[in-house]
């Protein structure tokens, strides 16, 4: 209970974690909440007359499809939020385990983690994304979080390898390997709570970056076609020429969006890096 209330007067103390996870959770609450006080139906095509601008029937008016952009933002917002937080957790819980394992045994097999870490670094991941996706018929955003994941892994790998390559040598892991205590106690019980800031802030960052490729792939109609997502209504807008047609109701709702999750992102991150290195706190 003392843990709890010493982390929650933490929380409070670090201004940009705090600022971060409330805005995280507005947006959070804006599509999974808002969704509930629809009506679905208003988000098909042809639920109203195409291209109207915002009205006490559609407060954010409707798209050449005749789709309500709001509803659309409501069920799109949190498909999106599910394609970067499953791509998120995949990639840095699989990147972290090799960290752990490459950094703590060391060895052959630090060495063929890290080549494999270097190979998939050079490899242009977003080039990637686009031919995989032109190839599979991804249908939805489960599937996109997967195939994002595959290639978000690498910088957990790395920030995990280093901080592991550091503790392994300190004196409180030495003391228990001279006391008998296993390797998986030791990884478990000494070292992972000390990572924890590092894996939280590699998680939201790779939220982030996993959001952000979900946004170019549906932009470009590779993305799922048949779930709503903040990317494909991006893609509408492009596709109908919403900015040349100044249906501003069209495309600034999702872009606005996305600026505050990317921001409430980048303030979560920020405020765990001051975490994981106090040295920060006074450089902000």
């Amino acid at each position: 209970m003392d843990k709890v209330k010493l982390g929650f007067k933490e929380l409070i103390k670090n201004k940009l974690l705090s600022s971060g996870i409330i805005l995280f959770l507005f947006v959070s609450f804006f599509g999974v909440i808002g969704g509930w006080f629809i009506d679905p139906e208003m988000a098909d095509v042809g639920a109203g007359y195409p291209s109207q601008p915002p009205s006490w029937e559609h407060w954010l008016g409707t798209d050449q499809q005749g789709r309500d952009v709001l509803s659309d933002l409501l069920l799109g917002t949190p498909q999106t939020l599910k394609i970067g937080l499953i791509a998120a957790f995949v990639g840095v819980s699989f990147g972290t385990i090799l960290g752990f394992i490459g950094g703590y045994f060391g060895g052959k097999i630090d060495t063929f983690f890290r080549l494999m870490s270097d190979v998939f670094m050079t490899i242009p991941g977003l080039l990637i994304l686009i031919v995989i996706a032109s190839l599979l018929d991804i249908v939805s955003t489960t599937l996109l979080g997967f195939v994002i994941a595959a290639f978000g892994w690498m910088g957990a790998l790395r920030v995990t390898r280093a901080q592991v390559l550091t503790m392994r040598e300190r004196a409180y892991v030495q003391v228990a390997k001279l006391n008998g205590v296993n390797d998986m106690e030791i990884i478990f019980k000494e070292m992972l709570p000390n990572l924890l800031p590092f894996i939280a802030a590699s998680l939201t960052a790779a939220t982030a970056g996993a959001v952000l490729a979900s946004l170019g792939l549906s932009a470009l109609g590779l993305g799922p076609q048949n779930e709503p997502s903040i990317g494909l209504t991006i893609y509408w807008a492009l596709h109908y020429g919403a900015l040349i047609r100044e249906l501003w109701w069209w495309f600034m709702p999702p872009v606005v969006v996305m600026i505050l999750l990317f921001l409430s992102l980048f303030l979560i991150t920020a405020g765990l890096d001051q975490i994981a290195n106090p040295r920060l706190k006074d450089k902000v």
